[in-house]
């Protein structure tokens, strides 16, 4: 027997026949709800009521191969039609259905914590760009000997956003601990948070080569020498950590691409495996630098 899982409903087979059935409600809702599961690599109750007297069952989805011979390559997956509009289904049921698992999806990304580190590594900017700015007007302010009374709204103003800096910074530093520990654990949880705000995500991170993690905030510099020539750049944020910005200039690129292959071997532990390998990575990066220093 063959099972077979449609938007509309789950059907057992034989060759010809369908032999029995389990029919989806007509709501879109509902079949929004079977659609995600099925998304996630869940087993539907239907699947699983429907093949429980079963002695061998045939199925092309490895979602449900634990469940019966995984054959993907059986004719049968081809040659034998169910369609939706036979059992009262339309398209438009499936339209609407298809909206609410993309609003759904939507909706999950953006409660990750890495879209939240991505934001919070943003608005960290932002402060530190408007920080910066008040502190050359506080400086403008107290060459005029202006009074307290003048300057202390600038200065509330100040402490505010320094306040601010502070806090999304802890909050950084305690989610990289959460969703990325081995790259936080490597290269440090701000760096590690502006890496995967570069990447667009920790999981796209981790997709990355090494040589592009290597460079990521460097776009611009890249940039410039893809289009006028000269040298490329060596390093993007990475820059930031002192094994790369004390170190003697002509051991940094070398040096930066250590780290950047160890940064990608982090991210995908983090990302695919969820060990915690960042002592062993760190170890292998402290070694590797020494010896680039000895030569």
């Amino acid at each position: 027997m063959y099972l077979v899982t449609k938007w509309f409903g789950v059907f057992l087979c034989d060759r010809k026949n369908i032999e029995k059935k389990i029919l989806f409600p007509k709501n879109e809702r509902e079949i929004s709800k079977k659609l995600l599961k099925i998304d996630k690599n869940e087993i539907l109750s239907e699947e699983k009521e429907l093949i429980k007297n079963e002695k061998q069952v045939i199925v092309s989805e490895k979602r449900l191969q634990k469940y019966g011979v995984y054959k993907p390559a059986d004719s049968f997956f081809v040659e034998f039609n169910i369609e939706p509009m036979d059992f009262g289904f339309s398209e438009d049921l499936l339209h609407k259905a298809s909206k609410i698992v993309a609003e759904k999806k939507i909706q999950e990304k953006l409660k990750s914590k890495d879209v939240q580190v991505i934001q919070m590594v943003n608005t960290l900017d932002d402060l530190i760009q408007v920080s910066n700015l008040l502190s050359e007007r506080f400086d403008r302010w107290r060459i005029t000997l202006a009074s307290k009374e003048k300057i202390k709204p600038l200065e509330n103003v100040f402490s505010m956003v320094k306040n601010g800096i502070k806090s999304f910074e802890t909050e950084i530093e305690k989610d990289m601990h959460s969703i990325a520990p081995n790259v936080t654990n490597v290269i440090g949880p701000l760096i590690g948070a502006r890496l995967i705000a570069f990447a667009g995500g920790l999981r796209k991170l981790a997709e990355l080569p090494a040589s592009t993690i290597q460079i990521l905030g460097a776009e611009k510099a890249l940039f410039r020498y893809k289009k006028d020539g000269g040298k490329p750049p060596k390093h993007g944020v990475i820059f930031q950590h002192p094994y790369i910005n004390m170190a003697p200039r002509e051991f940094r690129g070398k040096i930066a691409r250590t780290i950047a292959s160890k940064i990608s071997i982090a991210a995908k532990a983090d990302v695919f495996t969820k060990r915690d390998i960042s002592k062993e990575l760190k170890e292998e990066l402290e070694e590797k630098v020494k010896e680039i220093k000895n030569l």
